[in-house]
């Protein structure tokens, strides 16, 4: 299992137990965090799971592929560290992920 915190922009904090080889967004949809809508189910075909990924954790995370870049393009108020949550794998070198979720989503 891997521990992820989501925090919403009000500051309410979501710790789940995940396990490894699921995707955040399963996660978040799962525990009915509030703001990861997930309108494509994970297909990466919105950006209605958008999230920033906190700055100590982005190099761990990585960076996003072409399709996801593209997807991201779509978000609200993108930025630097902004994922798509349906493509972020959960493994054992991810335990203790922060993960924000943005006011709204696109």
């Amino acid at each position: 299992m891997t521990k992820i915190t989501f925090q919403t922009a009000d500051g309410a904090r979501y710790d789940l137990d995940a396990a490894d080889g699921t995707t955040a967004m399963e996660n978040a949809v799962r525990n009915d965090v509030p703001g990861i809508d997930a309108e494509c189910g994970g297909a990466c075909a919105c950006a209605t799971c958008h999230v920033y990924v906190d700055e100590a954790w982005r190099e761990k995370v990585g960076e996003p592929e072409a399709m996801e870049e593209d997807m991201l393009d779509f978000a609200f108020e993108p930025q630097p560290n902004s994922r798509l949550s349906c493509q972020i794998k959960l493994r054992p070198e991810l335990d203790g992920l922060i993960l924000h979720v943005p006011e709204q989503q696109s």
